[in-house]
């Protein structure tokens, strides 16, 4: 299964992409700003099979729309066209609706271009409706100020700071994060799918509805 958006396509994490993401995970910054340690390609393999077989773990390879040959083939790993991940982990169970988020764009190239807001934004609108995930927190390194500002701009508030670890904890404000993953649902279906029936669309603003009422009911469509 994979999930589109504007700039990036999101598709699961496959072995065809264990050997390019383990030259990603050779740069000494990456592990730094990811909080890292390196592996072996043989140890990135069963690090693989580990996240794709937990349950508690979705991870997406996060590929850039504009470096894709050829087209889109649902199914096809599309290395050429990867960027970085984005990952989800529901492993707290006195807290079963709260995520931890993570995101990396780990291409150069692929930077600057929004790819990372549009990828957090598309996995949250995934975990609320598949998960019914309703808060979600990130952790990440001190020296990281990209994605720092990046999950600040979405509406996460720092909560705490270790200075063992030189990570941040961030938590989402409820209803500010739920309506935006929320609303990103709707608003490219609407822009880009002009030949939707008005069926179709009345069915689909009735479901955001429903989400919306049920996550953060005094929220502000603008807020």
């Amino acid at each position: 299964m994979s999930l589109e958006g504007e700039k990036v396509i999101l598709v699961p994490y496959m072995r065809a992409h264990v050997e390019r993401y383990h030259q990603w995970m050779e740069d000494p910054s990456l592990l730094e700003a990811t909080a890292s340690e390196p592996l072996t390609l043989e140890e990135e393999y069963q690090m693989h099979l580990s996240w794709t077989r937990d349950p508690n773990k979705q991870t997406f390879i996060v590929l850039d729309k504009d470096m894709i040959r050829g087209g889109f083939v649902e199914g096809e790993p599309h290395v050429e066209a990867m960027a970085g991940d984005v990952n989800i982990y529901m492993n707290d169970p006195d807290h079963l609706r709260v995520a931890e988020i993570e995101i990396m764009i780990a291409e150069q190239k692929s930077r600057g271009k929004g790819l990372g807001k549009e990828a957090v934004l598309m996995m949250m609108t995934f975990a609320i409706k598949k998960f019914d995930i309703q808060r979600f927190r990130a952790k990440i390194g001190e020296s990281n100020i990209a994605s720092l500002n990046l999950f600040q701009k979405l509406g996460f508030e720092e909560i705490s700071r270790s200075d063992i670890f030189k990570e941040a904890k961030l938590l989402s404000r409820h209803h500010n994060v739920v309506t935006r993953a929320l609303i990103y649902l709707v608003i490219p279906v609407v822009l880009k799918k002009r030949r939707m029936s008005p069926v179709s669309l009345a069915v689909l603003l009735h479901e955001w509805r429903m989400l919306h009422s049920k996550t953060c009911p005094t929220t502000s469509l603008f807020e």
